[in-house]
């Protein structure tokens, strides 16, 4: 039996609201694929599910359903050069920056018959896999009501997803040389006493998002047993 192909969108270097934008049309590709007119033409090429790969090219604070700003707080952190933005996505308010790999799966859950407790499993389970190919065999994930990785009591890879009529969307965010100071201004997640950390602090050498693709992409296709194939933004 094939496995499943899962297109690839490797943006660089974007601002925030673009990879939203494409994580979007991805979306709406994949509502589409179960359409009436799912397999016809040219269309029947595509892979119905993505994921979306960006580095914030500015720093930006994001909140979903839970722990918008107060005014003050709001303007507070404007004045320090960051961007705000409410994002569809659990959880509390966070930072997303330079130095930081932003990964938007949108996956079928109900073709994959995969629970959404699971699929949040295993979005912390391919950040293990690569955090043990990197050498950080002490990462770990934490029982419920805790998200993400950790190292110690610190968050390396912050997850918030949004399902909609079983198709995933926003994922994950994994430190690789973020600037943690920008994390000092709020309390990450609403965890209060935890801290945050990166790649390159715990590994003690500078790890770019561009070094962790490929680790990334391999663990991808393990845990999620699927085929990853390059393509275009579905909106160019």
């Amino acid at each position: 039996m094939s496995r499943r192909a899962v297109r690839v969108l490797r943006l660089g270097a974007v601002p925030y609201a673009e990879a939203l934008r494409a994580q979007e049309r991805c979306v709406a590709a994949a509502r589409a694929a179960r359409g009436p007119a799912a397999g016809r033409g040219g269309a029947e090429a595509l892979p119905a599910e993505s994921v979306v790969l960006s580095e914030p090219a500015q720093p930006v604070y994001a909140w979903g359903l839970r722990g918008a700003p107060g005014a003050a707080a709001a303007a507070a952190l404007r004045a320090r050069g960051a961007a705000l933005v409410a994002a569809r996505r659990g959880g509390h308010i966070t930072f997303h920056g330079p130095g930081q790999l932003l990964a938007f799966p949108v996956l079928d859950l109900r073709r994959r018959r995969l629970p959404l407790r699971a699929y949040v499993a295993g979005l912390e389970a391919l950040v293990l896999r690569l955090c043990r190919r990197l050498g950080l065999g002490a990462a770990r994930a934490l029982p419920p009501p805790f998200t993400g990785v950790w190292m110690g009591d610190s968050k390396l890879c912050a997850i918030g997803v949004h399902c909609g009529n079983h198709i995933t969307s926003h994922g994950l965010a994994l430190n690789c040389c973020t600037d943690l100071s920008w994390f000092e201004h709020i309390v990450p997640c609403g965890l209060e006493g935890k801290g945050v950390t990166s790649l390159s602090r715990e590994l003690g050498q500078h790890v770019a998002v561009s070094q962790v693709l490929e680790p990334f992409l391999d663990s991808f296709q393990e845990v999620f047993d699927c085929t990853l194939v390059s393509s275009e933004d579905p909106g160019d």
